[in-house]
């Protein structure tokens, strides 16, 4: 007869009590899974983990004081066997991507149902990874995106051209550029018609849009 294998052990942790009650509750019903800790915090997901030694610790990446970004390099460091599955609401495509680079083996999105959790939390026992390729494919293409507009808005654009964008994104018409810049009000233009060209867009209010958006790239460049 062949033995039954263990169930999967596993820490929960996130700083909303209603989630985390909810995570448990699902995972508890399900005989191939040991739930071992429930966490209300990273400090004390980081202790559950070091102590308990799960298969499998399913953090909130974005817990404050102590993220389960925190946590999942923490434990890579030390060599620790613990898989990281991760639930996210609201990550940002680069903690999201530097989360995968650093070897988390699953993302699940909070507002998928729980089953998915579960299935994903089966394949990670497996040895597998579960990243929803469209979610990640999404955030690559996305900052992909970002990191070339940002390349052509500080590497393409003169200084003195990105002084004129970061006063347009202020509200300030042609002439009034002219005036802070100590430049003729036509030299402003033929400016605004160089960058038009260099960074494809067509008018002051899409302009004004990456302005904002890029805003500390422009002014660190």
């Amino acid at each position: 007869m062949k033995p039954r294998s263990r169930p999967t052990s596993i820490i929960v942790a996130d700083d909303h009590p209603a989630v985390l009650h909810g995570v448990v509750d699902v995972l508890r019903s399900n005989a191939d899974m040991k739930v071992l800790a429930a966490c209300p915090d990273g400090v004390a997901a980081m202790h559950a983990i070091r102590k308990l030694k799960p298969n499998i610790a399913v953090l909130d990446m974005m817990m404050p004081g102590f993220t389960g970004s925190d946590i999942l390099s923490s434990i890579a460091a030390d060599g620790h066997p613990t898989k990281v599955v991760f639930l996210t609401a609201t990550a940002t495509d680069v903690q999201l991507l530097g989360a995968v680079a650093s070897g988390a083996m699953g993302v699940v999105l909070k507002d998928e149902a729980l089953e998915q959790l579960v299935r994903c939390i089966r394949a990670v026992a497996a040895g597998q990874r579960w990243l929803s390729s469209p979610f990640i494919d999404a955030a690559l293409e996305r900052e992909t995106g970002r990191s070339s507009m940002s390349h052509r808005l500080t590497e393409t654009l003169t200084t003195r051209e990105r002084e004129v964008i970061l006063r347009v994104a202020e509200g300030l018409s042609n002439k009034e550029v002219a005036k802070q810049l100590s430049l003729c009000e036509g030299t402003v233009k033929i400016h605004l018609h160089n960058i038009y060209t260099k960074i494809g867009v067509t008018n002051r209010t899409a302009l004004t849009g990456l302005a904002i958006t890029y805003r500390h790239d422009l002014i660190a460049a």
